[in-house]
């Protein structure tokens, strides 16, 4: 960006970033929004590439370092659009985001505290580089983040916070960690378990019921049956033992075993989020697995016509190989105009694509090629549109050479008086237009 350059003197980059923006928030209206702070060099809005959808963040420069300052301490968390903007120090160096120094984790708050409340709270220990509340469509989850500029910052507020009482509630301040930190804490945690979750006996099983059935292994600190509304068991439970052998044994011995003509399960207690995170990774790993399984076999063809069912399909696509599956995609009874055949081999998919592309079935042409997912698709495209932006730009006297590539800008040369005038240039994207 040669803005500054052209405005008279320079000065240093004042570079604020502004979060948790509405969707529909344009420059114009943060340029109206942050232009009484102070002369502004640039606005920009970050964008999708292909679709050029808000990707909810902007950054704002000022020409001068004090009036960035004085619209962060202003005019964080205000509301634009009804959502209130989250305002920080413009960091791009992501060594720093990503060391963890400074940073802490809050949690059991209680759910009225939203990103406000939490930095006016934190903010008495430090220079405050981001805060957030995490939250969802329902609400605050009743935890956050806040990163110092300082580790001595985040070391005060630990000491003075942790177990202090915030809207009443307790709440627990330490340092943060990464995932991979808490995956090896996780880990050691999960080899030394004593609580043990039981599930699927009877409703007529109490806890007296299960702590017969469980105490043959050790000393049970606790036993619990867990019971819907109406008092009835839901058909789990949980037993704490008072060492780790001894709930190693009872899984060893209980798990598989049939009780009452019902197979139990029995295995290591798991917090909420652990079982979510465990989920999570066996539903990447089957999905890895079927795109590995899918990969240069599985063939997308389109164009169908409405009389095309998927045993038709499957007739037209048989003659190139031993299909493992045929669909043709419907809108309940309708079909959709597509669908996907999948073959044993690859070779078995190309030579299909080779004889059946472009082939008339049913009065008309088919299009058939390999199947691609999501992500390939997004990539293909925004490799298309680099390179048609690329071709525009080598075109002589094109007005695309004037305009800056990937997002939009405001960028406001200066005018000293009490009431600037603001010449607005914004970028076009001239191959969406």
């Amino acid at each position: 960006m040669e803005v500054a350059s052209k405005l008279g003197p320079t000065y240093p980059l004042a570079s604020l970033y502004v979060g948790d923006l509405h969707p529909d928030v344009t420059e114009a209206m943060l340029y109206q929004k942050f232009s009484p702070a102070g002369p502004i060099i640039s606005i920009r809005v970050c964008r999708d590439i292909i679709t050029r959808r808000s990707l909810g963040y902007a950054y704002i420069n000022f020409q001068q370092p004090a009036d960035a300052e004085c619209a962060l301490d202003t005019m964080n968390y205000d509301l634009i659009k009804g959502r209130p903007i989250r305002i920080m120090w413009s960091q791009r160096d992501p060594g720093l985001r990503k060391s963890g120094v400074g940073n802490i984790f809050i949690k059991n708050m209680d759910e009225s505290i939203d990103n406000k409340a939490l930095y006016d709270t934190f903010s008495t220990f430090g220079n405050i580089l981001s805060c957030k509340v995490v939250s969802d469509e329902k609400g605050s989850k009743g935890y956050g983040f806040v990163h110092f500029e300082t580790q001595e910052a985040a070391n005060r507020a630990i000491e003075t916070m942790n177990g202090m009482l915030l809207n009443d509630k307790k709440v627990f301040v330490g340092h943060f960690k990464s995932r991979k930190e808490r995956e090896m804490e996780s880990g050691s945690k999960a080899s030394k378990f004593t609580n043990v979750y039981i599930k699927n006996f009877g409703e007529d099983c109490t806890d007296e019921t299960l702590k017969d059935m469980f105490s043959a292994f050790g000393r049970t600190l606790s036993v619990r049956v867990m019971k819907d509304e109406k008092g009835r068991s839901r058909g789990f439970g949980f037993v704490n033992y008072g060492n780790h052998e001894e709930a190693q044994k009872a899984v060893d011995e209980m798990n598989g075993k049939e009780i009452d003509g019902k197979i139990l399960y029995v295995g290591r207690a798991q917090k909420r989020q652990e079982r979510q995170d465990e989920l999570k990774r066996k539903f990447d790993q089957i999905k890895q697995d079927r795109n590995q399984r899918y990969q240069g076999v599985n063939l997308y063809v389109k164009n169908l016509d409405d009389t095309i069912d998927n045993e038709t399909l499957r007739k037209e696509f048989a003659p190139y190989g031993t299909i493992t599956s045929a669909k043709v995609m419907t809108d309940g009874t309708q079909s959709k105009g597509f669908g996907f055949v999948c073959f044993s081999s690859a070779e078995e998919a190309t030579k299909a694509v080779t004889e059946m592309n472009g082939r008339i079935v049913a009065s008309k042409p088919l299009y058939v090629a390999l199947a691609q997912r999501r992500e390939e698709r997004k990539a293909i495209l925004t490799n298309k549109y680099l390179q048609r932006l690329a071709t525009m730009r080598s075109m002589p006297g094109t007005i695309i050479d004037s305009f800056h590539q990937s997002a939009y800008y405001i960028t406001v040369p200066q005018v000293w008086m009490d009431c600037p005038t603001v010449t607005v240039e914004r970028e076009c994207d001239l191959s969406f237009s």
